[in-house]
């Protein structure tokens, strides 16, 4: 078995080709080709921690592969990460396994290569102003990833901590050679924004429509199964984009309280969920009007999980990167 280790996952992922194969793997899912059950999740009460298994076949990529990933909020600000994952990559033709994966790293870079997509996708092709909402890992790969796809003329940054806002800002005016600053609130960022990226663990929603300017196009992927990063009045108005209804609209603690609770009062219908993948093969409408809100709430699926480890696997065999060990 090939083990690759998180540096080794970082060095050999192209995020470009990463979002390309992402599109493909939508549409499989979309279309009923791909294999993906329900999410299962182990709580861990007392730490409020989640151990969830994911395992998926992705047919476009050629993969069948699992991930194991923990969620504990806790964790924010210390030492370790909210999200930790291990994935095991399975030979599709004969069960066998084949390696074992670092999943911090893909998990970081296929949720931000997923909001890349929905962002070329679904926001103005005349975006240039972008708002990153949190400043942990998911807020670099953002910063990092979602530029790709617009040409983004200044970034704004916000946190809870205004330090780490600071340095995050930094980081990315140096890797993307654009201004980007730290601004005092989440509001602030969102005021004038034409995209922006939700990588919270908030209780209260940090996304809320009085902020939002008309036409912006919203990503969500923070998780806090006791809270909500986007506002009633944002989901109620927007155009609402999903990975995967059946994801999305799970009972807590798999699905988006975003969603699930809007449902459960009725201000949005479960029928008003498109999926990406609908959107990609024109089944389901994208965005109508220059003025239109979109909104695009991920809950991670597997065969993202999939695709990127597919990505990784090949680019590894061909470099010989990671090394052999036997079970």
């Amino acid at each position: 078995m090939l083990v690759l280790s998180e540096r080794d996952v970082e060095a050999l992922l192209d995020v470009d080709a990463l979002i390309d194969a992402l599109a493909s793997a939508m549409v499989d899912l979309s279309a009923g080709r791909a294999s993906v059950p329900n999410r299962v999740g182990a709580q861990v009460q007392e730490s409020d921690g989640l151990l969830a298994a994911m395992p998926g076949y992705t047919p476009s990529a050629g993969a069948l592969a699992t991930k194991l990933v923990t969620l504990f909020p806790r964790n924010a600000g210390g030492r370790l990460p909210t999200h930790q994952a291990v994935i095991v990559v399975f030979d599709p033709q004969t069960g066998r396994p084949e390696a074992l994966l670092d999943g911090n790293a893909i998990t970081a870079l296929r949720t931000a290569a997923g909001s890349a997509l929905a962002t070329r996708l679904l926001a103005r092709e005349d975006a240039s102003v972008l708002a990153i909402l949190g400043t942990g890992v998911q807020a670099r790969a953002h910063g990092r990833a979602v530029p790709r796809v617009r040409g983004f003329s200044e970034v704004r940054v916000a946190g809870r901590t205004p330090a780490k806002a600071d340095e995050l800002a930094r980081e990315l005016a140096g890797d993307l050679g654009l201004p980007a600053r730290a601004v005092a609130s989440f509001d602030e960022a969102c005021d004038g924004a034409d995209v922006v990226c939700a990588t919270t663990h908030t209780v209260e929603p940090v996304v809320r429509r009085v902020s939002l300017k008309s036409g912006a196009h919203v990503t969500s992927v923070g998780y806090n199964a006791a809270g909500r990063e986007v506002d009633d009045a944002t989901v109620a108005e927007a155009l609402l984009v999903v990975e995967s209804r059946a994801a999305a609209l799970a009972p807590m603690p798999a699905g988006s309280n975003d969603l699930v609770d809007a449902v459960g009062r009725g201000l949005v219908r479960p029928e008003d969920v498109h999926e990406i993948g609908e959107v990609l093969e024109g089944r389901r409408p994208g965005r109508t009007s220059p003025e239109q809100l979109t909104l695009y709430k991920s809950v991670g699926v597997a065969v993202q999980d999939g695709a990127a480890a597919a990505l990784v696997l090949r680019a590894a065999r061909e470099a010989g990167a990671g090394r052999e060990v036997e079970l």
